[in-house]
């Protein structure tokens, strides 16, 4: 069996979800603006250039779409926090998000990416609030694993569930440098896709 997310190919940028077609499931990506959202989607997929990836935080302005199997999308939205740009810009990132978000019947999960050793900020926290109050489905990755001490690692890990009011393993922890949990959170996304 080929491996899931293997062929997934960039498709398109858009500025609004009405310029947007029909797919049969996606699942998007949502965090802050330098929490390695292109890295992790480049580990999961198998390919080191897929989504552009840079030193300067908040490059995603766009709602990118990535095809992955027949009909099915995985979407890297805009960062949320620090990026570069004019305020006015900024200002239309966040509902550009919030109209893909709310306007995607297709739409199965929203991976919220934190980085494990900073925690979740405020930014994080609205951003999970604001899910909970419009009922998206979402699920907390925390990126850059590697990064925290092995010394840490557990106290990190119960600490930053702790904030969130979650148990450690309702959060994947994973690093897109080290291979650390790619592979199972690849699986999980191919399942919310029904490419398994």
């Amino acid at each position: 069996m080929a491996q899931p997310l293997k062929d997934t190919q960039f498709v398109t940028s858009a500025s609004s979800v009405k310029q947007l077609g029909s797919a049969h499931a996606e699942v998007a990506f949502v965090g802050r603006s330098n929490v390695g959202k292109s890295s992790l989607l480049n580990a999961l997929c198998f390919q080191k250039g897929l989504a552009k990836t840079s030193k300067t935080p908040g490059r995603t302005r766009l709602i990118n779409v990535f095809l992955t199997g027949a009909d099915r999308w995985i979407v890297d939205l805009p960062g949320y926090g620090f990026a570069l740009g004019p305020a006015k810009e900024r200002e239309t990132w966040q509902a550009m998000v919030e109209g893909y978000l709310t306007g995607r019947k297709s739409l199965r999960m929203v991976y919220v990416l934190l980085d494990a050793e900073v925690g979740p900020t405020k930014l994080d926290h609205q951003m999970l609030d604001w899910l909970r109050s419009v009922d998206l489905p979402h699920r907390i990755v925390a990126t850059k694993c590697d990064q925290v001490k092995p010394s840490r690692q557990l106290a990190q890990r119960r600490d930053v569930a702790a904030e969130l009011g979650l148990q450690t393993a309702d959060i994947a922890w994973v690093s897109a440098e080290k291979g650390t949990g790619i592979p199972d959170l690849r699986l999980e996304i191919a399942g919310m896709l029904s490419l398994l």
